[in-house]
């Protein structure tokens, strides 16, 4: 007998009962729609903290203080980085694979105009910010080294405090602001980087940093010298990354005084580290929802092959009929494990539907949540669901080719 006369059987079988083959493949699309639906939000995630990070600019790394193996309980007070640790990485025979530094001191302070106020982010930034970390302005001008130089009371806002100080006020551009109740005056605004993975990007306040340290934060050190939170360093190629790392690392060895034997009192963190670490969290937990998920599936197989049982049972004097007439067992055997495929598979196409419909669903209530729907998990997911069928419906078919025409046609 042919596979189309197999299929088309198949299908005349499970329109005889069409509810209870229903009921049999829902499982089998709860099973399909779920592992789609969970890893389409999964791979979702991880593209939304990938972009996130890279929005942040290109190349680089980031100089944090303390070593990553620091005990915050023994250590409590790392060591701390400086503005002269940040110009010594810019010497261009040490490091010649570092091409800006832009060292920065953040805070979170109370800022007000007129009567209005809110809590947001200050940070306190060279003139070299904006090309480092890929901002741009939306309107006004950004300080320059002059304003650096001269510890200017002068700020660049983002989107979200605008909005929140001035709300649908003309642009803010030559206001005066108050932070930590200083007055600055307002000479830009920065274009919309919007919201991510990590907070929203415009929520922020920029200062010259030596006007953040010696104006807004007492930020000298015991020695006098003036701290920092962290320096970001840009690197001139991806493939130097690692090249340019350890050039710092010599650096500020050298720097600190760090005899060879001891750890770092300092930490470097790449792009890529940070991407890396996220991809393996967001593995797992995508890992762990598709086996949840796949669960399903298993549910939906046992119910393949409790129905087909039903069905053999049901159909014997149909098999020995058909065996008295000259069927081979191979026949009786492919009738049966087709019908099982057939049901398999189309609970996995309706499944597919449900789980791409309820991934962009998702995606409609959760803005900030990005829905990625690969072709290689609904394929991934069609194959399981047709690899269900067979396998749960070996044993009833085989059940069904066994049977002996006479005690089927004898059967009651």
């Amino acid at each position: 007998m042919s596979l189309s006369e197999n299929i088309r059987l198949a299908l005349r079988a499970l329109a005889a009962n069409k509810l209870r083959a229903a009921l049999t493949m829902l499982g089998i699309v709860i099973g399909v729609g779920a592992v789609i639906t969970l890893l389409s939000v999964g791979r979702g995630v991880e593209k939304s903290v990938s972009d996130s990070f890279q929005s942040i600019g290109t190349n680089l790394l980031f100089v944090i203080p303390g070593s990553p193996d620091d005990d915050r309980d023994s250590n409590p007070n790392p060591k701390d980085l400086t503005n002269a640790d940040a110009e010594s990485l810019l010497d261009p025979i040490r490091a010649t694979d570092v091409i800006a530094v832009a060292p920065e001191y953040d805070t979170f302070a109370v800022v007000e105009y007129a009567r209005a106020d809110t809590s947001t982010n200050v940070w306190g930034v060279p003139p070299n910010f904006l090309t480092v970390r890929e901002y741009a302005m939306a309107d006004g001008e950004f300080f320059t080294s002059t304003d650096l130089a001269a510890r200017s009371r002068v700020a660049v806002l983002g989107q979200t405090v605008v909005e929140n100080l001035f709300g649908n006020e003309d642009l803010p551009i030559g206001a005066t602001i108050k932070i930590r109740n200083i007055p600055f005056k307002v000479i830009g605004v920065l274009a919309s980087k919007g919201g991510s993975s990590f907070g929203d990007s415009d929520d922020v306040i920029l200062v010259p940093l030596t006007t953040m340290q010696e104006r807004l934060v007492n930020a000298r050190n015991r020695e006098g010298e003036l701290r920092v939170s962290y320096i970001t360093a840009q690197v001139r190629a991806s493939d130097r990354m690692d090249a340019a790392a350890q050039q710092i690392s010599d650096i500020l060895r050298n720097r600190h005084d760090i005899d060879f034997r001891d750890e770092d009192d300092f930490t470097i963190i790449t792009q890529n580290d940070v991407l890396s670490a996220f991809g393996e969290v967001t593995g797992a937990i995508t890992a762990f929802l598709g086996t949840i998920a796949a669960i399903s599936l298993l549910v939906g197989g046992i119910g393949i092959m409790n129905i087909m049982l039903v069905s053999v049972t049901e159909r014997t004097k149909e098999i020995g009929l058909r065996k008295a007439v000259g069927a081979k067992q191979r026949d009786v055997l492919w009738q049966f494990l087709v019908e099982a495929i057939t049901l398999s598979l189309v609970g996995g196409v309706i499944g597919i539907i449900f789980g791409v419909s309820l991934g962009l669903l998702i995606a409609q209530w959760q803005d900030d949540l990005r829905i990625v729907i690969a072709w290689d998990v609904i394929a991934m997911a069609t194959l399981f669901s047709a690899a269900v069928g067979l396998f749960f419906g070996i044993y009833p078919a085989y059940r069904a080719a066994k049977l002996n025409p006479i005690e089927a046609l004898r059967y009651e």
